[in-house]
């Protein structure tokens, strides 16, 4: 883990603002958000060692909670220093700040997550820092960091009890239909045990039977339907369990659990400016659903479509998109392969899109380059959507070629 000596932006830039003083640490930084990334800026070289011995102090304890995490602690090793980074960084930024834990707060009810547990983790990660920051911890470190933690975690369990008055900790979610596309990407059609309430670009998080308390992002590959039906698309990755499971395994019949949905990437419906698009692999599910979104809505609005893959033979949903194409006069989709380049660098080939909303979905490196690449087009930073909020997530063999990839959020509690 790289020690947070630049700050980056929520669309992953990094920033040279400082006061001379404290490299990384912009000028208007708060009195605790100095102190609080000066310790982060300490432990990130043992970031291992610290999330060892915060989940040592937490088991021994409270033993209770071990059995709210996975059998297999390998993919949960580098989450809590990712969410502290992430926090921290946004520390003085409220808006980020607040909708980001909100998230958090109502995700982990699905956990079995109760304001009871907050104290225990608080608990233990002041123990992690004070055993790891030598140097930098003190008194006022220590009061910084439990004033930070005590307005995270308030933050979470307010949302938490907010959302446990209109909805389920999780879903049950049968499998109706599993379309195998290619040999190793399937799109799995659910029918939710009650209503499922999304937008059109938002995700859910899911639960197999086969792989207990080992939750994956997924994004919606339509707009809500009459029906209540819910499509994802899944591309199994080496060693990832829960993906294998979903394209090889899962079949009709099969009862899944899904989270709450979240995220922002949506369109909003109040505005009529034209929608850039950019989808990689399975990330055209997400973009599926806006083009959708918009023609439920009603929206003229140009919208056009990049979609990406190393071949002809990747673009498995093409003929989908092709059709909506024919079918609305506004929308323009332009498939990518690898032949014509990078798919951001061929997005700005296309021309100026500095009129665009821009929307972006894929593996975590695409993101990136396009979020790079559309700044360079002169496209402006607040009109570029995705949900990526700086370097969250761990290395995670499931996660890179999701639809929502970009949407992880890291766990200041359980997370599978």
């Amino acid at each position: 883990m790289d020690a947070p000596t630049t700050t980056r932006s929520a669309d992953g830039q990094d920033s040279s603002a400082g006061d001379g003083n404290e490299p990384g640490i912009p000028v208007e930084a708060s009195a605790d958000a100095v102190l609080v990334r000066r310790t982060l800026a300490e432990i990130a070289p043992v970031a291992d060692r610290v999330t060892s011995y915060f989940y040592a102090l937490l088991f021994i304890r409270n033993p209770e909670l071990r059995e709210m995490f996975p059998v297999a602690m390998d993919t949960q090793r580098d989450r809590l220093l990712k969410a502290l980074l992430t926090a921290a960084e946004h520390l003085d930024d409220t808006p980020v700040l607040t909708a980001y834990l909100e998230n958090l707060g109502r995700g982990h009810r699905k956990y079995g997550t109760h304001s009871t547990h907050y104290p225990a983790v608080g608990e233990a990660l002041i123990g992690a820092l004070a055993r790891y920051a030598t140097t930098s911890w003190d008194a006022e470190a220590e009061a910084a960091w439990v004033r930070t933690y005590t307005t995270i975690s308030q933050i979470m369990i307010d949302a938490a009890a907010e959302d446990e008055r209109s909805a389920p900790a999780w879903w049950q979610a049968e499998v109706v239909s599993h379309d195998l596309r290619t040999p190793d990407i399937a799109v799995v059609t659910l029918r939710p045990d009650q209503p499922y309430p999304f937008l059109a670009g938002q995700y859910t998080t899911l639960e197999t039977p086969w792989w207990p308390r080992i939750w994956r992002h997924y994004s919606f590959a339509s707009a809500p339907r009459p029906d209540g039906l819910l499509s994802l698309h899944v591309k199994a990755v080496p060693a990832g369990w829960v993906s294998n499971a979903l394209v090889h395994r899962a079949r009709p019949g099969d009862v899944l659990r899904l989270g709450p949905p979240a995220g922002s990437m949506t369109v909003d419906h109040a505005a009529d400016t034209g929608l850039l698009c950019v989808g990689g692999g399975t990330g055209i599910a997400p973009i599926k659903a806006l083009v959708e979104d918009v023609a439920e809505h009603g929206d003229r609005r140009p919208v056009d479509v990049f979609y990406g893959a190393r071949s002809d033979h990747d673009l498995y949903d093409i003929d989908t998109m092709l059709r909506l194409q024919k079918t609305f006069p506004w929308l323009s989709v332009h498939p990518v392969t690898e032949e014509q380049g990078r798919l951001p660098e061929a997005v700005c080939r296309y021309g100026s899109w500095s009129e665009r909303d821009a929307y972006l979905s894929g593996p975590l490196g695409m993101v990136r380059r396009g979020v790079d690449a559309l700044r360079g087009a002169g496209v402006p930073v607040e009109r570029i959507r995705h949900d990526f909020l700086t370097e969250l997530a761990p290395a995670d063999p499931d996660q890179p070629r999701s639809g929502a990839c970009m949407a992880r959020t890291p766990s200041m509690l359980p997370s599978r």
